[in-house]
């Protein structure tokens, strides 16, 4: 019993010893929680990485849209089944979007260093075009994949994945922006030092906008920018051509005459990328607004004038384009109120006219009462070429502008449009109408044409964040083509074998959209 009693009392006192060590081993106070901070030195919305001292802010909005008589993008009828003016035409196209940013900032002895980077991910509604079959079968535009820009995945439809081929339906991921900023250098893919401050969107909500350059998906460069004190700046800058700078270059020997109406005058024969974009803009920001003189130098690169290098090649040219920008802030109309204007002219450089998310080419079917049906078509391009000759550069020039006014702090509306004009030399006139592809025109050939496009727009914000708007646009092809032309069937429209009537064409779309900022 003696023996017994010992050893409880011994390991009753051992286990009080341990407790007691590991009692004096835990820390007297806990440490402190590092909760996250506000980081005030650039603007709000900011706060300190835990840890470090970058200042991160994420941003971006969720989009709901309908837009009736229009493509995906906010886009009016001017090719494609969208324009074909029959059964296979979308009288409404629906989009939900998500777009998601990260800004990330460090101050150095450099100044500070940014990163950018934007993201969206998008649902649109598709469309049904003509296979040619004899049972008037038609495609689904459901399955995507990247889009031409490299920018990332376009399209819509069912929501499937084909482990195949690696294509997706039923959504789009896309990339805008992905750059970094250090000591005046933008490294990335960020909005072209080109473009108006603006971009596309003067005061509108449409996309196709013509009569001036607009990344808004970004381009890829290489570019400084001076400041100079005072609201003045300038860049200069290297961008990449490939991604959102070029339309056509048509070699006219692969012109056909169901190409044509569906406004392509060839094989579009861009070679590889040889020079990057050169860029330079000066800037002036000040209380009355903002005023920015652009200008671009755009090398055309050409494949072969055959199937292979034996053929032969025309020698590069260089284009060029120049733009002028102002905008007009507290004008007399009310607090707020805005005007926006800017003028563009191009040479052998279309695309600082049509911008990327502007149509290239124009194939819109009408009435008639002489023909079985009426057609509008154009084309742009930067350049035009026959086998042994060498590049014609085509002329461009344009203006976009708009007025914005502010009813009240939830209300405003804008009054915008735009006008555009392609030129070709008598060269390329001759290239392209002396075609056998005209054969079967009587009447005038001139693929000369201006596009004009006017519309309104109204928002509302009931909240701060939440904007409902309702945006109207008219657009008018002026092509200079008249008489009539007989073609072969446009399996891809529906359009059956016919002669059809050169005329100019019309077009109207309103977009319906609710977007919350956040």
């Amino acid at each position: 019993m003696k023996m017994v009693k010992s050893l409880l009392l011994g390991t009753a006192a051992g286990l009080i010893a341990v407790g007691g060590a590991q009692a004096a081993d835990l820390p007297v106070k806990a440490k402190a929680v590092e909760y996250v901070k506000i980081c005030s030195l650039y603007g709000a919305g900011y706060y300190y990485i835990p840890g470090t001292d970058t200042c991160i802010k994420l941003g971006g909005y969720v989009r709901a849209e309908v837009a009736l008589n229009a493509g995906g993008n906010y886009s009016a009828q001017y090719n494609g089944v969208f324009a074909a003016n029959n059964r296979l035409t979308n009288y409404y196209s629906m989009r939900a979007r998500e777009d998601l940013n990260i800004d990330t900032r460090t101050a150095t002895e450099y100044g500070v260093v940014r990163t950018y980077f934007d993201a969206v991910f998008t649902w649109t509604t598709g469309n049904y075009g003509g296979t040619g079959s004899a049972t008037g079968a038609t495609q689904y535009s459901g399955t995507i994949g990247l889009n031409a820009a490299g920018t990332g995945l376009t399209g819509s439809g069912g929501g499937s994945i084909n482990g195949t081929d690696g294509n997706i339906s039923g959504g789009a991921l896309g990339v805008y922006y992905a750059f970094i900023q250090f000591a005046g250098f933008t490294m990335g893919k960020a909005v072209s030092q080109f473009d108006a401050p603006w971009i596309n969107y003067p005061g509108n909500n449409f996309d196709q906008l013509v009569g001036g350059s607009g990344t808004t998906n970004g381009v890829a460069q290489f570019t400084y920018t001076a400041d100079f004190g005072q609201g003045i700046t300038a860049a200069f800058s290297a961008q990449d051509q490939t991604q959102v700078f070029q339309t056509n270059i048509w070699n006219t020997a692969g012109m056909s005459a169901t190409g044509v109406l569906g406004g392509a005058y060839g094989s579009n024969d861009l070679g590889g990328s040889r020079a990057p974009d050169l860029v330079a803009m000066v800037r002036v920001d000040q209380a009355w607004g903002v005023f920015q003189a652009s200008v671009a130098a755009h090398d055309n690169h050409v494949a072969y004038y055959g199937a292979n290098e034996a053929t032969g090649h025309p020698e590069d040219k260089w284009g060029w384009a120049v733009q002028l920008a102002l905008g007009i802030k507290n004008i007399p109309t009310g607090a707020g109120d805005v005007i926006n204007v800017s003028g563009v002219y191009t040479e052998g450089a279309s695309r600082y006219n049509f911008q990327e998310l502007a149509a290239t080419s124009y194939s819109m079917f009408g009435s008639s009462n002489v023909a079985y049906q009426s057609i509008g078509f154009a084309g742009v391009s930067d350049a035009v070429f026959a086998p042994g000759g060498g590049l014609e550069l085509t002329k461009t020039y344009g203006f976009r502008g708009a007025f914005t006014h502010n009813w009240s702090p939830n209300w405003n509306s804008a009054l915008y449009g735009a006008w555009a004009a392609v030129n070709y030399n008598g060269t390329a006139k001759g290239l392209i109408c002396g075609s056998a592809a005209f054969a079967t025109l009587t009447g005038t050939c001139n693929p000369d044409f201006n596009i004009g496009q006017i519309g309104v727009i109204t928002r509302w914000t009931p909240v701060k964040g939440l904007t409902f708007s309702a945006d109207f646009t008219y657009s008018h092809l002026d092509q200079k083509y008249s008489g009539v032309m007989t073609t072969g069937a446009l399996t891809g429209v529906a359009k059956p074998a016919a002669t059809y009537q050169l005329k100019d064409q019309d077009t109207y779309s309103l977009l319906l959209r609710a977007q919350r900022n956040w």
